[in-house]
């Protein structure tokens, strides 16, 4: 079975996915590690926890990792997913405990333990893996695969009008992830919204199954559909980790998908963030802009059947 270690800034959609994967018969996550991103530390550490407890599935050990960027202040998100990340509904409460040792030496642990078979599934911030391949650089070459929810993907920013969040609250550390020679597929913000996202009904049928974690599943993103009410008067919850989890899942919702050369903007503050995707389309000026790629980007997603199996995992 497919060993997943789940690095996650635990806010509403990545509790989602996490229990996508915690309920999938397809994956075994050996690990949940945790970061600062949608919020602070402790509190993506908590986050995970009490959807780990929620959730019918197994229960992996969780390891608490960076509590803020290499090299920049942390930008949080709750502004959209609420004070706590879940919402601000009262439902984080964990019993469980994280593990004594730090995500990162977990990571290069079970890197080195399960050569070529571990793969990485980041939700939040890649701060964790960018330490981790920093502090041991060969181990790390054995992981498998990274599958990065980040980057705006070929559409405009979420957090700048270039930049996605995921990139933004860390892009030294993305840079060091994609420089770093593991394989790695993005998917972008771009590939996350329109059909993709949750609607009324979609919120009535996993509230009316009286599955726990189908139920928690809609409750904490209420800071989320808040938001989106606000912005844009939808009645929706657009959940860009869970998506990417599907991807991992499901390889055959992705309906295109290209190779890449990912460039990442950490100089000039207004691009700060800003992931430049070069796929390969001839350039008028092509020296010095044309690389070999560094990574997968998936371009379009089957949007109905990602959704169908979402509601139909969450609800079994």
């Amino acid at each position: 079975m497919r060993k997943i270690i789940i690095d996650t800034d635990t806010g509403s959609d990545d509790a989602v996915a996490l229990m996508m994967a915690l309920k999938s018969s397809d994956v075994n996550v050996a690990a949940v590690t945790t970061v600062c991103g949608n919020v602070p530390l402790e509190l993506a550490t908590k986050n995970a926890l009490m959807t780990i407890e929620v959730t019918e599935g197994e229960r992996p050990p969780v390891y608490k990792g960076a509590s803020k960027p290499l090299f920049r202040d942390l930008v949080t998100a709750v502004n959209v997913h609420g004070e706590d990340g879940m919402g601000d509904d009262d439902l984080i409460h964990p019993s469980l405990e994280p593990e004594k040792e730090h995500a990162v030496d977990a990571i290069i642990r079970l890197a080195a333990r399960y050569p070529g078979e571990i793969e990485i599934v980041a939700i939040g911030p890649v701060t964790n893996i960018a330490l981790s391949i920093l502090k041991a650089p060969e181990i790390m070459k054995n992981v498998k695969h990274i599958y990065s929810m980040g980057t705006a993907g070929f559409g405009p920013g979420n957090t700048t009008p270039v930049s996605e969040f995921n990139v933004y609250v860390d892009a030294e550390a993305y840079r060091v992830m994609l420089e770093s020679g593991i394989p790695v597929t993005i998917i972008g913000f771009d590939v996350c919204l329109g059909d993709a996202a949750l609607n009324r009904e979609d919120m009535e049928r996993l509230l009316s199954s009286g599955k726990k974690e189908a139920v928690f599943a809609v409750k904490c993103n209420r800071s989320l559909l808040e938001y989106n009410l606000g912005a844009s008067g939808g009645h929706f919850v657009d959940l860009p980790d869970a998506v990417a989890m599907g991807v991992v899942l499901w390889d055959d919702i992705v309906l295109e998908k290209s190779p890449c050369h990912c460039y990442v903007c950490t100089q000039e503050e207004a691009a700060y963030g800003q992931v430049i995707l070069h796929d390969g389309r001839n350039l008028s000026i092509s020296e010095g802009f044309v690389h070999e790629p560094n990574a997968v980007v998936c371009k379009r997603i089957y949007n109905p059947l990602f959704k169908e199996r979402l509601l139909d995992l969450l609800t079994q």
